[in-house]
């Protein structure tokens, strides 16, 4: 008789990941029953269920992921994971707060989500959020295709002014110098905390 294991994983928040994953496991002879961002389901014997979560786990480790062991980390990685969409999927057009986005996707009251995260990741969901829009903000100056103004408005800044300044304050310096500079560094957004 088989078994369903499911696992919560942690830092899992691309789409390249999930087709690392899959083909390693694919390769290793385990049946991927669903395979989406922060979390897996396979198919084991119940005779195999241990070498299937060691191989699941080896794999995980190598591609530098880890099992959520408690509720609060999959709520986490959860945020993490709506807040990537919304920056990888620009333009942002959520017609609520973040905060209220957030609340109604993982049907809880923002401030336990926010109080959770800011305890398991020692950042705030804001300053979080904020730091993957100027990393989305740095990957579009890099494109040259659109005007600051246009970047304000893709990422739902009220304000050029107010884009301006967040990136000034989180990259200490000004959105025109970094895109004269061209010594561009970016953070991948599945590294950003």
């Amino acid at each position: 008789m088989d078994s369903i294991r499911e696992y919560w994983i942690k830092n899992m928040v691309c789409r390249r990941c999930l087709k690392v994953i899959k083909q390693e496991l694919h390769d290793l002879g385990i049946t991927i029953l669903s395979l989406e961002l922060g979390k897996l389901t396979v198919k084991a014997p119940e005779i195999a269920i241990v070498e299937v979560d060691q191989k699941v786990m080896a794999v995980l480790h190598s591609n530098g992921f880890e099992i959520a062991k408690s509720e609060e980390e999959m709520i986490v990685e959860k945020i993490k994971i709506a807040l990537i969409s919304l920056v990888t999927n620009v333009p942002i057009n959520i017609k609520e707060k973040t905060s209220d986005y957030l609340a109604n996707l993982l049907h809880r009251d923002y401030k336990v989500l926010s109080k959770m995260f800011s305890k398991k990741e020692n950042i705030t969901i804001e300053k979080y959020f904020i730091k993957l829009k100027i990393e989305k903000v740095k990957e579009l100056i890099q494109l040259r295709q659109l005007t600051f103004s246009d970047i304000a408005y893709m990422l739902d800044y009220s304000s050029v002014n107010h884009l301006s300044r967040q990136f000034k304050e989180i990259m200490g310096m000004s959105m025109t110098d970094y895109k004269n500079d061209q010594a561009w560094e970016r953070n991948f957004f599945d590294e950003i905390i």
